[in-house]
C-alpha cells in the first residue's frame, strides 16, 4: 500500500480493535482518526430513541466525505442498507463468527423467568420464541459495560465476533445456532468505505476484499433494504454458500417467519427472500408495529 492512510473509526474498544486490524493490513504508518458518533454520545439511550439505523456511522462517513480521512472502518451491521452519496463500499475483509453469544448461562440452563440483557428487538423476539418465560432488561454500551451487567442479570447477549476480537471468547457460555438466533445483517463483518471518486483508494482497498464475505454482505443488505428494515426491526439474515435465510418476527416472539432461498446473484437472492417473507405474512407483521 503506497499512501499514508488516514482511517476514520468510532471510539469504542471494538471499533478501535477492528480499525487496528485494518491498519495492520494497510501499513503500520496508517493514522487513526477517532470520531465520536451520536450513538456514542448517548450510551444509555435505546437505539430507537436516537433515530435507529446509522447512529454509529454517520459522523465517521462524514469524516471521509470531508477529506479528513481516506477510509472508514465500520461494523457492517451498523450500516444502513443503502449507500451514501459520494461513498462506496470498497472492501469487505474475511468475516468473523456471525453468531450471537449468551454470557452468564446457556439458553437451556437459564432459570425460569430469567432476566436477559439486550437492547435488540431481533434478539428479544427470537429468545422469546425459544423461551417464552424469559424476561428482558434494556442493555447498551460497549462490551465491557455489557459483560459487567452479568452481575445483576442472569445473562446478556452480545455478538460472538465482539468477544473474539476483544479477547473475551472464554466468556461465551453458548454461541447460539442460527436455527435459534439469526444474526443481524452483516454481523461479524467489517466494511470499508471510501470516497467514490477516489479511484486509487478503491484499487488499493480491493486487496483487502474477501469475495465470499462481500457476496454474503451484499445479499443480506439487499434483503434488509427490500424488507424495509433497520436495527430497530426484529429481523435477521445470514448468507452462506449461495443460500440466504431471512427472518422477521413479532416483537413478542409469538410469530417468527423464516425463509431460505438459494441463488447466484446476491442482490436478487436478498430480494427473493424478502419477497418470500412478504408472501408468508411479513406485511401484516410490519403493519401491526405501526
Amino acid at each position: 500500500m503506497s499512501r499514508r492512510w488516514r482511517i476514520a473509526t468510532r471510539s469504542s474498544p471494538l471499533a478501535l480493535a477492528q480499525a487496528e486490524r485494518v491498519r495492520a493490513r494497510l501499513g503500520s504508518d496508517a493514522e487513526l482518526k477517532v470520531v465520536t458518533t451520536s450513538g456514542d454520545r448517548h450510551p444509555d439511550a435505546p437505539i430507537r430513541t436516537l433515530g435507529g439505523t446509522g447512529v454509529f456511522v454517520k459522523e465517521v462517513q462524514e469524516a471521509v466525505l470531508a477529506g479528513d480521512a481516506d477510509v472508514a472502518v465500520h461494523s457492517a451491521k451498523d450500516l444502513p442498507p443503502r449507500p451514501v452519496d459520494g461513498l462506496v463500499l470498497a472492501a469487505v475483509p474475511e468475516r468473523a463468527d456471525p453468531r450471537d453469544a449468551l454470557v452468564g448461562g446457556t439458553l437451556e440452563a437459564l432459570p425460569t423467568g430469567a432476566r436477559v440483557g439486550t437492547g435488540s428487538a431481533r434478539r428479544r423476539a427470537q429468545l422469546a420464541a425459544a423461551r417464552p418465560d424469559l424476561t428482558f432488561a434494556e442493555l447498551r454500551g460497549n462490551i465491557g459495560t455489557r459483560l459487567a451487567r452479568t452481575a445483576d442479570l442472569d445473562a446478556v447477549v452480545v455478538a460472538a465476533a465482539a468477544l473474539d476480537r476483544l479477547g473475551f471468547a472464554e466468556r461465551a457460555a453458548e454461541r447460539l445456532a442460527p436455527e435459534v438466533m439469526l444474526p443481524q445483517v452483516g454481523q461479524g463483518t467489517i466494511a470499508l468505505e471510501c470516497r467514490s471518486d477516489d479511484r486509487a483508494a478503491r484499487e488499493e482497498l480491493a486487496a483487502l476484499d474477501d469475495p465470499q464475505a462481500a457476496a454474503a454482505l451484499t445479499a443480506e443488505r439487499a434483503f434488509l433494504d427490500a424488507i424495509g428494515g433497520g436495527c430497530t426491526l426484529p429481523c435477521g439474515a445470514l448468507a452462506a454458500d449461495g443460500s440466504l435465510t431471512g427472518m422477521l418476527a413479532s416483537g413478542d416472539g409469538r410469530i417468527v417467519l423464516r425463509v431460505t432461498e438459494r441463488g447466484d446473484d446476491p442482490v436478487d437472492l436478498g430480494r427473493a427472500v424478502a419477497e418470500a417473507l412478504w408472501s408468508c405474512g411479513a406485511r401484516e407483521l410490519l403493519e401491526d408495529r405501526r
